[in-house]
């Protein structure tokens, strides 16, 4: 299993344009499509239907939830017994085939994200503090889809297996100077005092197999939340795998976890 660490911020929004773009540098671009040529045309489509379509969604959700899913996230007062990566503020199922990468902030050496990538695809996760009376995912959601329409792509709201998600499209510069576009679709779940963010990019996008393999992973994904005083959207602290907690950690600070920084490789 390989551990690559790249520099994050401790906060589950972006706080400007260029911090979302970085994000999703590593996602791949969609086909070639006569839709590229039109950017300016479906920004401004996903600029009107967006909020209503969140509306929309929530109206219409519903309580059954899919066959192949776990009964999770849980939170780790109700998780079961299972072999897992000990992460500190996410447990991670062990899985055949899957790559762990692990997330730095360079310069207060903190783990801040992980990103778990299988067959070509790759599942960033993060967990955050929330307030005991509402979740964050609302408010998150709607800040990221005002930043991806401010940047010229598109975001649309949908019913997902965990409720509302949303679908991103930002707009690139491809080497032949069209515009392409690099999709994501962001999951949101609010816990118990938390709040996971999770980032699905690459194959799975497209191949509902492979979509339902992540979906389950994310339903099997332990939260440690923790008793401490923390403040909402403050990053849950997490480790490298087999590191005692705390080893390597700063004090947590309100940072953005969208900057990228240098790698560091480690192979089991």
């Amino acid at each position: 299993m390989g551990l690559f660490s790249r520099r994050r911020k401790n906060r589950s929004e972006p706080e400007t344009e260029a911090e979302l773009e970085e994000i999703l540098e590593d996602a791949p671009e969609d086909g070639d499509d006569p839709a590229d040529d039109t950017a300016e045309d479906d920004a401004a489509d996903g600029s009107e239907s967006s909020a209503d379509a969140d509306e929309d969604a929530g109206a219409e959700a519903s309580t059954e939830r899919p066959e192949h899913l776990e009964d999770g996230p849980w939170d780790v007062a109700d998780a079961p017994e299972e072999d897992r990566l000990d992460l500190g503020g996410i447990q991670v199922p062990t899985i055949d085939g899957m790559e762990l990468r692990m997330e730095m902030d360079q310069r207060t050496s903190t783990v801040t994200g992980a990103n778990l990538v299988i067959a070509g695809s790759s599942l960033q996760v993060q967990a955050f503090a929330a307030p005991k009376s509402r979740g964050l995912w609302d408010d998150v959601r709607s800040s990221l889809r005002d930043s991806v329409v401010k940047q010229g792509g598109t975001a649309e709201t949908r019913l997902g297996p965990f409720g509302t998600e949303l679908i991103t499209r930002l707009p690139v510069k491809r080497a032949d100077g069209r515009t392409g576009y690099r999709p994501a679709r962001f999951i949101g779940v609010d816990g118990p005092r938390w709040f996971l963010r999770a980032i699905l990019t690459g194959k799975a996008l497209s191949d509902a197999e492979k979509s339902r393999e992540f979906e389950t992973l994310v339903s099997r994904l332990v939260i440690v939340r923790g008793s401490e005083a923390m403040a909402p959207q403050e990053l849950i602290p997490l480790h490298l795998p087999g590191q005692r907690p705390g080893l390597m950690q700063q004090p947590s600070r309100p940072l953005d976890p969208l900057a990228r920084g240098p790698e560091i490789t480690e192979v089991r």
